[in-house]
């Protein structure tokens, strides 16, 4: 069969499953079996498990629910009430000082669970109902809950960040370095459109009240107490990377103690909560590893047929140049973000995808941040935004999921700038790597 009418079959019979709605680990997967059979024989399905195997018995796997356990019992070691008291007290005599300690909120929490669901929804249970409280404009509060919580995608320890890793064989300390100057960028470009929105459009933003401004310096120092122990996660899993101290997987474990150490001094680790967290985390885990092991399937079975080589020579044939290349491959990434999860689009599309462009002369490491960058912009665009459904489950009843999509426009706009920024700059995302000790 031609390896352009076997592409076409594939992508058709992917697009039906998911229309008719196959779960996408289960649509991948029975895909690669019944094409596998069909294009060569029984003997073939060796390949199926062989691929699963291997993707077992790899040890960076085994940071994955590691960084999604300690993100579970931050959630319910009460580290975000902490962090957001702290933040708006400091942030109070700013116009829209709400809405910028949820930003200084979640690029902190993101820098401790790097995943993006606890987030978000625990911003929505903190946060919201002090912004509404309080007079904010629904569109700003909404927007700025759904766009910061989205930065647990680029911030390590994003687990989208070791999935690329181990897809594409880059260094997951070198990848965690490299996420944390553009999600700096963005969370600064988050806040100072609150900022600048604030003070073109007051009524959006009400002042704090009188009382709330007038609080001591002294009370306020007491309250940057708060944030010691998520200072001290941060460090027990960056600062460990970083030095060279510890392996990523390593560092996953750290964060783990860090976070039991966290939850007991806030007299929240208790046996519910624990439980809370271990069935939590085996569930997404379990997702995850499901959505890999059928992407990962479907991808051998195209590959043994030619159809990788084929999209790769198809791509490198195209008449527009390295940058143009480049564009279209960013463009291919925010169009899929639209309708399909991200670790779908990472499995199916950076085998070809990352060969290509790391042919071009672009670093793999860079590649890894302009793509969770894209994802990030895939976590609130709709339709398929899964932020704003995280944050329809954490809101009021009255507000609807149309209203969550169209807070965030202009939030989409500020991470498309961030990511041409970064594109024209790349050196924003590839120094730190290079300061590391390895």
């Amino acid at each position: 069969m031609p390896v352009d009418t076997l592409t076409l079959l594939l992508l058709g019979a992917l697009v039906l499953a998911l229309v008719i709605g196959v779960p996408i680990a289960f649509a991948t997967g029975s895909i690669a079996v019944v094409f596998a059979v069909w294009l060569f024989d029984f003997n073939t399905l060796n390949l199926v498990v062989s691929r699963v195997y291997t993707l077992m018995t790899n040890q960076i796997l085994v940071a994955v629910p590691l960084f999604i356990l300690m993100a579970m019992i931050l959630e319910r070691g009460g580290i975000a009430d902490d962090i957001f008291k702290a933040a708006y007290i400091w942030s109070g005599r700013i116009r829209g000082g709400l809405a910028v300690a949820v930003i200084l909120s979640c690029a902190l929490m993101a820098a401790m669970v790097g995943v993006i669901g606890a987030e978000i929804v625990t911003m929505g249970i903190v946060a919201l109902p002090a912004m509404l409280k309080r007079g904010y404009a629904k569109s700003l509060a909404l927007g700025t809950i759904c766009a910061g919580g989205g930065l647990s995608t680029l911030i390590p320890p994003s687990v989208v960040l070791i999935m690329y890793a181990l897809t594409s064989g880059s260094s997951i300390g070198q990848l965690y370095m490299a996420g944390v100057g553009p999600g700096l960028l963005l969370a600064g470009l988050y806040i100072g459109y609150v900022v600048l929105l604030s003070w073109l459009k007051p009524e959006v933003a009400p002042s704090a009240p009188q009382e709330e401004l007038d609080i001591p310096l002294g009370e306020k120092l007491a309250y940057l107490r708060n944030l010691i122990l998520p200072s001290f996660v941060v460090f027990s899993v960056l600062g460990t990377l970083y030095l060279g101290i510890a392996t990523p997987t390593e560092a996953a474990g750290m964060g783990v103690v860090g976070a039991a150490i966290a939850a007991t001094v806030n007299r929240r680790l208790t046996l519910p909560n624990m439980m809370y967290a271990v069935v939590e985390t085996t569930k997404v885990t379990a997702m995850l590893y499901w959505l890999f092991f059928g992407a990962s399937a479907l991808v051998g079975v195209y590959t043994i047929a030619g159809g990788t080589q084929y999209l790769t020579d198809l791509i490198n044939g195209l008449p527009i140049g390295k940058w143009g290349i480049y564009a279209v491959v960013n463009i291919v990434w925010i169009a899929l973000g639209a309708v399909i999860d991200w670790i779908g689009i990472l499995l199916l599309t950076a085998p070809i995808f990352v060969p290509v462009l790391v042919g071009l002369g672009f670093d793999p490491v860079f590649i890894g941040v302009i793509f969770c960058m894209n994802m990030q912009i895939s976590y609130i665009s709709p339709p398929f935004g899964p932020a704003a459904f995280y944050l329809k489950g954490a809101a009021p009843s009255d507000i609807t999921i149309g209203q969550i999509f169209m807070s965030v426009w202009p939030f989409l706009g500020l991470q498309v700038l961030a990511l041409v920024t970064v594109s024209v700059f790349p050196e924003i995302a590839l120094w730190l790597p290079r300061t590391m000790l390895q």
